[in-house]
């Protein structure tokens, strides 16, 4: 299981480095190797302490060790952790946005929506579709994605190309009933998520992606197939999302990456926006806001003359985001007004059903969470932690008289004990976080349950001894114990 002689081992401190800041013991770390290694169908991977050991000395290990590796460092820290990062050398180097850059055109778009949702069916993989899953980060990400403004060689954007040009005249065998009700299922899952969370309906959102892909392999004229499109593009962005949702990275940025592709066949330029947005909140999360913004900028030019009000105003909020973690003062304030300002033009009765979402709750959310997000970007100031208070307590008290957004309200109370924290008010942080554990225990969201543990873990970090903390940790370590896997 070794690349490399022993006789130049030097131990490695890149990865010793990661391995402490972890908490992880050795005995704990071998067994999530093992664990992932048999979902990924490696069942010849067995590792015990003394291999973890040696890989500390300098051992180098074989695929897929250093790729399981990274996935599990990144999924701890909640940032991409390349394999070069851990002083490994992989099998083998994948080509830029290996994962990522792929052809621009109809029927491989659909013959891979096909393959990656029938594989995730059956495979059920935690984090990985197959070996030569990864996240792609940097220029390997933004540069394909730049290509989606690219006309196609017909002259427009995102000529179906699924069906001969015959098929044009020939009716399709899908009524326009079958149609209207393939668009209102996603609709319906939509509401699934934001009310239950990602990971009590995914697999059926996959089901129904693959399912429709089979339909666009069939021939169809040029409308059917735009609509057709347009469907695949919307379950496949919403698989994404509810990937992320439950914590596997790599899953959502393909399924994100394919559902821009299948926008771009739809012609539907706002669509591929809010793609783009959802592959940038994953960036923000995985502490990539560069690349956020390049993904926010790519989405704001592209849809620039066809968006309505509402995706204009969450792009800018999103904008906003990336700038605060950036640590850009002055251009998140400006992007903050400019979602603002956009938001009272927005007409609801215009918008896509993809977009509904964003009310003003969630624009108070993004609003209250960069100004937060500035907060901690600048050594926790209490400046900005005031000025994310009264926003977030606005944001919390809308989606809990919603009554829909569950996993948004779940998000909002942990958001609202983070400034609580900043604030230096523990009491009120304890109370709001167990609000949202009331929240959670109706949800399946990995996302809210990670975001309760951290910052259930800064409250003990910074005020262990306060009665109410102690309440917070005990209940936490009964009704949602550490996990080796967070998202």
């Amino acid at each position: 299981m070794t690349v490399g002689g022993a006789a130049d081992k030097q131990p490695n401190a890149q990865l010793s480095s990661w391995f402490v800041r972890s908490g992880w013991s050795k005995g704990e770390l071998a067994r999530q190797v093992n664990r992932r290694a048999r979902e990924l169908g490696a069942h010849h991977v067995s590792t015990d302490t003394s291999r973890v050991r040696r890989w500390l000395d300098g051992e180098q290990p074989r695929e897929p060790i250093p790729r399981i590796l990274s996935e599990l460092f990144s999924e701890r820290f909640g940032c991409v952790v390349p394999v070069e990062d851990l002083g490994l050398r992989p099998a083998h180097q994948p080509p830029a946005g290996g994962d990522v850059d792929l052809p621009w055109a109809g029927p491989q778009t659909v013959e891979m929506i096909s393959e990656f949702s029938r594989s995730d069916l059956m495979l059920g993989r935690r984090g990985f579709l197959g070996a030569s899953l990864a996240l792609s980060a940097g220029p390997a990400l933004v540069e394909p994605m730049q290509r989606w403004l690219v006309p196609t060689s017909a002259g427009g954007f995102g000529a179906p190309e699924a069906a001969p040009r015959s098929a044009a005249s020939r009716p399709s065998r899908l009524s326009e009933q079958e149609l209207q009700l393939l668009e209102s299922t996603t609709v319906m899952f939509r509401e699934w998520d934001n009310q239950c969370g990602g990971g009590l309906r995914r697999k059926a959102v996959v089901g129904q992606l693959h399912e429709v892909t089979d339909l666009l392999q069939e021939p169809h004229p040029e409308a059917v197939a735009r609509r057709l499109y347009g469907v695949t593009a919307d379950l496949a962005s919403l698989a994404g999302w509810m990937s992320y949702d439950v914590g596997l990275q790599p899953t959502a940025q393909k399924y994100l990456v394919l559902a821009l592709h299948a926008a771009k066949e739809a012609g539907d330029r706002p669509l591929g926006a809010f793609i783009l947005s959802s592959m940038s909140r994953q960036m923000i999360h995985l502490d990539r806001p560069e690349d956020a913004l390049e993904l926010i900028h790519l989405a704001q030019y592209g849809s620039r003359d066809t968006a309505t009000a509402t995706t204009q105003s969450m792009l800018y909020a999103l904008e906003a985001r990336a700038y605060a973690n950036m640590g850009q003062v002055s251009k998140c304030h400006r992007a903050v007004r400019a979602a603002e300002d956009t938001f009272t033009e927005a007409r609801p009765g215009e918008d896509p059903s993809w977009i509904s979402f964003f009310t003003e709750a969630e624009l108070h959310a993004e609003n209250a969470h960069s100004y937060r997000d500035l907060a901690y970007v600048a050594g926790r100031s209490p400046a900005y932690a005031s000025l994310a208070h009264p926003v977030m307590e606005k944001a919390v008290a809308g989606f809990r008289d919603d009554g829909v957004h569950q996993r948004a309200y779940a998000l909002n109370l942990v958001g609202l004990a983070s400034v609580h924290l900043l604030q230096r008010q523990p009491e009120e942080a304890a109370l709001c976080t167990e609000q949202a554990m009331d929240v959670a225990k109706r949800l399946r969201s990995e996302r809210v349950n990670t975001r309760i543990r951290k910052t259930t873990r800064t409250a003990v970090r910074d005020f262990g001894d306060l009665p109410a903390v102690v309440a917070l940790a005990d209940r936490l370590s009964v009704e949602l114990p550490e996990v080796a896997e967070t998202a």
